[in-house]
């Protein structure tokens, strides 16, 4: 392979290995979309929750962390945080289309990205933020409207998605990718109960373990590891670009595994928050952290 050549595939690589991290999360949302009908989205978040906390224990053994007062609070807050994200994104899913949620939800880390930067030309991408909310907006009759209580959820998994940033960066710093395993626990544990008193028993169904695994392994342990070896070797601001277009991701896979069609409308709408996060990363400060996906 010539000089360029290696060139060119070198820079390829990460981009290549973030699209698949971005497609292994939405296919594994439309998987745990499947066991609702047995667990709920109580349930369904419980089990996810759980089995990528004993695979990230095994791989990040995250016993060998050396946690202070202030960073235990710390730590426990963005446990909390994912936890919530994951919960709240998972009961959106019950009545909103996938894309829709996903969008929705990517609210919280462009809110952060614009707060981080603020300067005058965010107003820009405040408003394209806007306009793609009203666009999804409930209109009474209509049979491309949404529903606003699941609306509500995923704006909410939105507002843990910040606090999940703002926290993991904090964690983070302390505890590098150990940090990770530790917030996936604490979530776990803050999720569980939850799901034990709304699922009890069914939470056991032999049947339900392999999907369970699986959407562990997709949604949580597979692409935090593509992220983190992407984020590597091309620049933030590139990555946070990248990952800007994950509504659009989610929407095509609603499409292909959920037969969830989406109106022109809101297609408009999620285009509308892709172009607002990609505009906010592009005009961020240079030392501002890209967004990682943890849904």
């Amino acid at each position: 392979m010539t000089p360029p050549n290696r060139s060119l595939a070198s820079s390829l690589f990460p981009v290549a290995l973030l699209l698949v991290a971005m497609a292994s999360i939405q296919s594994g949302a439309s998987l745990a979309k499947s066991m609702f009908p047995i667990v709920g989205a109580q349930g369904t978040t419980t089990l996810r929750l759980i089995f990528a906390s004993i695979i990230m224990l095994l791989l990040l053994r995250p016993w060998r962390a050396k946690l202070t007062a202030q960073s235990l609070r710390t730590v426990l807050v963005y446990g909390m945080a994912l936890g919530g994200m994951n919960f709240l994104f998972y009961m959106s899913l019950r009545t909103v289309p996938l894309g829709i949620a996903v969008a929705l939800e990517f609210t919280g880390p462009l809110a952060v990205a614009i707060y981080a930067s603020r300067r005058a030309i965010d107003f820009l991408w405040i408003a394209l933020a806007l306009v793609g909310l009203l666009l999804l907006i409930p209109n009474g009759a209509a049979s491309t409207s949404i529903d606003l209580i699941g609306a509500g959820y995923a704006l909410g998994a939105g507002v843990c998605w910040a606090l999940y940033i703002l926290f993991g960066q904090k964690a983070g710093a302390d505890n590098g990718v150990q940090t990770a395993a530790l917030g996936v626990m604490i979530a776990a544990l803050f999720v569980a109960p939850i799901g034990i008193v709304h699922a009890g028993a069914a939470l056991l169904t032999p049947s339900l373990i392999p999907i369970a695994i699986a959407v562990a392994i997709l949604s949580t342990a597979l692409p935090y590891t593509l992220e983190m070896i992407s984020l590597t070797r091309i620049p933030a601001r590139t990555f946070g670009t990248l990952m800007s277009v994950e509504p659009a991701i989610g929407a095509l896979s609603g499409l292909v595994f959920l037969q969830e069609y989406l109106s022109l409308a809101q297609w408009a709408a999620i285009t509308c928050i892709i172009l607002a996060s990609v505009g906010a990363t592009l005009t961020m400060g240079d030392a501002a952290k890209p967004v990682i996906a943890a849904d």
